[in-house]
């Protein structure tokens, strides 16, 4: 079974290098977007039709899969939302710098939980399991081809989870409209032998 994991285009949120989690923000709305979905159509349309789409239910993403995959109407997935950055959400590094909590958090790279938002082990949890649950799902009803359109911090907490070479979570940031194809084989899954067979960049 193969997996195409998208994260979702840019927001004005994301243009301005805000932490956009919660925040549920609309697509920007630009020449340069209709571009990057002409583009990526062509690469994702080389790798096959999926069966099935997959979606986070946050705007940015059921508008993406519309962008990408017109006329298939995505499944939503509510444990596959992005982070919640609690005090840093929707704000950027200009407005956080002086602030101490943003500052010990930048120290312990990221690994300190976010003040007033989700610890970053339950969200990597949570991520995981909406993926499990949506791939037993998708076995289930013998699809061979999907598309997932989520966020970019659930993108990097599911491969760093079942990556067979165990990297970590940062490396597997990837721009917006980027993103990997997962091979995985269907009875190792069900057997409880949850790796990823492959994993190729999009």
């Amino acid at each position: 079974m193969r997996i195409m994991m998208i994260r979702h285009f840019q927001t004005p949120g994301n243009l301005e290098r805000r932490y956009i989690g919660r925040t549920d923000e609309p697509l920007l709305q630009n020449e340069a977007l209709l571009q990057l979905v002409e583009e990526k159509r062509r690469l994702l349309g080389a790798k096959g039709v999926p069966q099935q789409v997959v979606a986070s239910p946050m705007k940015r993403c059921i508008q993406t899969a519309a962008h990408l995959f017109p006329g298939k109407e995505p499944f939503l997935c509510e444990e596959l939302k992005e982070c919640d950055f609690g005090l840093f959400e929707a704000k950027n590094y200009q407005e956080l710098k002086d602030l101490s909590a943003y500052q010990k958090w930048l120290d312990s790279r990221g690994e300190l939980p976010f003040p007033e938002g989700e610890v970053h082990e339950n969200f990597k949890a949570r991520c995981v399991r909406g993926f499990e649950k949506t791939m037993d799902e998708l076995i289930r009803h013998g699809c061979e081809l999907a598309a997932m359109v989520v966020h970019g911090g659930t993108i990097m907490a599911v491969l760093s989870r079942f990556d067979k070479e165990q990297r970590e979570f940062y490396h597997w940031q990837v721009e917006n409209g980027g993103g990997y194809l997962i091979t995985l084989d269907e009875k190792d899954w069900e057997e409880g032998r949850k790796v990823f067979r492959e994993i190729e960049r999009l």
